[in-house]
């Protein structure tokens, strides 16, 4: 039994993620264009095909972009808060939309979606479980801190993709103003570097295989730093980056 998962793009510029095991997959947030999704899993083999619904994180666009031509496209389910929805300005006419509840799980085929509330300035954001059989894949993006919902979750995990938005110091010494600076390490913004790291090297599982750093900031961290700073603290982790401008490779998750 295996998931494969993926970032087909993480960041400010748009954000979607892949999970799904042979016959069924869900994309959590549709942040980029539909062709592009398309280019990207071609390039990845992976099939649209196998995608039977989207998962809607909160409304902000570099998460819901794309989102109306996929779903139209391929005739997928959207599963998404009522306050997402009201916030998000999508045509819900348009849209076949279910709605999305903390702590409620929904099955996909196989796959076992639980969604619960985490703290970021969206109406009602909400980060995701993945599960199938005993294998957990978490995504934990846009977090302005770690709070119990986060660890409780993060602790099961047997992979992750996990936001590494920004360097204290390169945030510090930036050019944003002073307003957005605050906005972006607030506890309704965005993890930094070090706010990640002390949520993966305090609740990380003995058995948590890939970390994929996301959401990096392109103003305000680097790749290299970060991908560095955890690599030293991995414990046999396998530390990717997960790139703004292309798709990672796809990802083997087993059971431990």
């Amino acid at each position: 039994m295996s998931l494969f998962i993926t970032s087909l793009n993480s960041g400010s510029n748009g954000n979607c993620y892949y999970v799904g095991n042979d016959r069924d997959a869900i994309l959590v947030d549709a942040g980029i264009s539909c062709r592009e999704t398309e280019k990207r899993m071609c390039r990845l083999g992976l099939s649209m095909s196998k995608v039977r619904a989207i998962f809607i994180s909160h409304e902000h666009s570099d998460h819901i972009r794309g989102l109306s031509v996929l779903a139209r496209k391929y005739q997928l389910p959207v599963f998404i808060t009522p306050a997402t929805l009201r916030h998000s300005r999508l045509d819900a006419e348009q849209l076949f939309t279910i709605p999305l509840i903390g702590y409620e799980p929904i099955l996909i085929g196989e796959l076992l979606i639980t969604a619960f509330p985490k703290s970021h300035d969206a109406s009602d954001p909400h980060s995701f479980i993945i599960s199938f059989h005993n294998i957990k894949v978490g995504v934990f993006t846009d977090i302005g801190f770690a709070c119990e919902h986060v660890i409780q979750h993060f602790k099961q995990c047997h992979a992750v993709f996990l936001e590494a938005n920004y360097d204290d110091e390169l945030l510090d010494n930036g050019y944003y103003p002073y307003y957005l600076k605050n906005r972006i390490r607030s506890s309704k913004g965005h993890l930094s570097n070090k706010q990640a790291l002390d949520l993966f090297t305090g609740y990380k599982s003995s058995f948590m295989s890939h970390v994929l750093l996301s959401h990096l900031s392109k103003n305000n961290n680097c790749p290299e730093l970060v991908k560095e700073l955890f690599d030293r603290n991995a414990d046999g982790t396998e530390v990717i980056v997960a790139s703004r401008y292309a798709e990672t490779a796809v990802y083997t998750i087993v059971s431990s």
